[in-house]
């Protein structure tokens, strides 16, 4: 329907996807291969500009399943600049898509000339070569595409943070050919609604997390073919310098439906009710609305600090970790177990908590491995380091940590008066909506604050409070017990992980001095995986309706 609108007024409207489409619901994590009805979901929507997320590498499956499925129902408009993978017939290095991608506009006739980058990531998959982004752009192709002088907009799509060492790479590199040409960056991984602005004609956008944001970005004033664009008028201010102005619009349909003037009989098309049917009938064959129980109460990741009787880590720690972590042959000896917090999504509800639900707060295919018989005087100090409250290892565990869905521009000026625990807190912006008596009270949401100011947001909200969460939490299970208040502490543990924790663990036992090595390492509860064992969790201790 905006493409309707678009086309009714002249205008060009295109469509970006900057990764991270796996993981984290259940039309994709349930089926069996993953994945199965996602993408035929996705290929019915026109997308202009599309590339990969971190998500996609982290299995081989994944990442052949964008090669040889993604890639194609694109049509041509998934890029990988960065990229490369094994083609899983020939064996072959190739590139995983084209690396750019030259069109015209429709309407306007605007020459862009797009990329499709991911940050410099190094947990992808061995069937996957990510480049960095800094030798990227000093290759032959990647220059010589950019002094093509035939373009009036260069459009950087990646899965990049944007006030990053990749963008500002890439950006230098265009500049240094092409002083003068508008340039358009779309970021993601940082999970926030973001605006950075390199110069007067390059600017970037981040659309939050989740697909609750639709991020919207205008440009006026941009030349056609070496001519101004006929439609929107423009002024003679407008020749030299296009304006660019960003919306962050609440992904509802009440945004739709304002934006493009219709209404709930007025807005659906035949296609979108074929793909809504489609949705249904996945949800139906994978069983999505199931229900393992019913949740007691709201449960945040971080919308309450931790430790907090409404945290959802406080809940694992105390709950749900030593009921589920244990082993026959070793249940009765003391353990350990730790947990990162960034494998917990999102939130818990109070009502049903269901299939859909298991895979939205814990998607990822995690099992638990162990170190048996580690000196506990050890053990307990694994977690301050993986914590990064020792300051040799402080800046290279961030990757544990569950996102703030918010950017430090964004953080305590949303609230007035004096707040405790002001370092652990984070809050949407300063951006504070006027009210009167007699105003509605508005619905808590994004503030957002960025580069631009506080007018970004489509939807005005009142604030939200967050706050930071440590990268991991720690269990102690089957630890000696004792009327007394300092109970004896046992000489040796098993140390129980996540297993995507593993390399941390290791380099963290190394940092205290020991020589433990991958070979020490045993799967504990071989074939379990945190997602599951959550669900039967709730299937014991929250069962009945809602």
């Amino acid at each position: 329907r905006l493409h309707e609108k678009a086309d009714n007024e002249g205008r060009d409207l295109l469509l970006i996807d900057t990764g991270d489409r796996i993981e984290g619901n259940g039309l994709y994590d349930a089926s069996d291969p993953k994945g199965v009805y996602t993408r035929e979901i996705f290929k019915e929507q026109a997308i202009d500009v599309i590339c990969i997320g971190n998500h996609e590498l982290y299995h081989k499956a994944s990442a052949d399943n964008e090669y040889l499925s993604t890639v194609p129902n694109s049509r041509g408009n998934y890029l990988a600049s960065n990229l490369d993978i094994i083609d899983p017939e020939s064996g072959e290095r190739v590139p995983l898509a084209p690396r750019f991608r030259k069109f015209t506009t429709k309407n306007q006739g605007i020459r862009v000339l797009a990329f499709g980058f991911l940050f410099d990531f190094t947990g992808n998959a061995n069937n996957t070569i990510v480049e960095a982004v800094e030798k990227t752009v000093q290759q032959s192709w990647f220059l010589e595409a950019v002094h093509d002088r035939e373009v009036d907009l260069f459009l950087v799509a990646g899965h990049v943070p944007l006030d990053s060492p990749e963008y500002h790479s890439i950006f230098k590199a265009i500049r240094e050919v092409q002083w003068d040409t508008p340039i358009q960056f779309f970021g993601g991984h940082t999970h926030i609604r973001d605006y950075f602005v390199f110069d007067s004609k390059a600017y970037a956008l981040e659309s939050g997390r989740y697909m609750e944001t639709i991020g919207f970005m205008s440009i006026t004033g941009l030349s056609s073919g070496g001519q101004l664009t006929a439609r929107p008028p423009v002024t003679e201010s407008l020749l030299s310098v296009p304006r660019f102005a960003r919306r962050y619009i609440d992904n509802n349909l009440y945004s739709f439906h304002h934006h493009t003037s219709l209404n709930s009989t007025t807005f659906p098309t035949a296609h979108g009710r074929n793909v809504s049917a489609m949705i249904a009938s996945a949800r139906k064959d994978l069983k999505l609305d199931h229900q393992f129980g019913c949740a007691p109460q709201n449960l945040w990741t971080n919308r309450a600090p931790f430790p907090h009787k409404d945290s959802i880590f406080s809940w694992l720690q105390v709950q749900v970790l030593p009921d589920i972590v244990s082993q026959p042959d070793r249940e009765d000896i003391p353990r350990l177990v730790i947990v990162n917090t960034g494998g917990i999504r999102f939130d818990i509800f109070k009502g049903p908590f269901t299939i859909d639900t298991t895979y939205t707060v814990s998607p990822f295919t995690s099992g638990f491995r162990y170190i048996k018989d580690v000196p506990f005087e050890i053990a307990k100090t694994l977690k301050r380091i993986l914590n990064q409250e020792v300051p040799q290892v402080v800046g290279i565990l961030h990757e544990l940590a569950a996102h703030l869905p918010v950017s430090s521009k964004s953080q305590a000026a949303a609230f007035e008066g004096p707040q405790e625990n002001l370092e652990h807190y984070y809050g949407f912006g300063n951006q504070m909506p006027l009210a009167s008596k007699n105003d509605k009270p508005l619905i808590p949401g994004y503030t957002t604050h960025d580069a631009a100011g506080s007018d970004g947001d489509d939807t005005v909200h009142s604030p939200i409070r967050f706050y930071t969460v440590p990268n991991v939490i720690e269990s102690r299970v089957a630890f000696p017990k004792s009327e007394a208040r300092s109970a004896e502490d046992p000489e040796k543990v098993d140390l129980v992980y996540i297993d995507f924790i593993e390399r941390y663990v290791l380099l963290a036992l190394k940092f205290l001095g020991t020589d433990y090595d991958i070979g020490d390492t045993e799967a504990y509860m071989e074939g379990k995986q945190l997602t599951g064992l959550i669900s039967e969790w709730v299937e014991v201790n929250w069962h009945g309706d809602c």
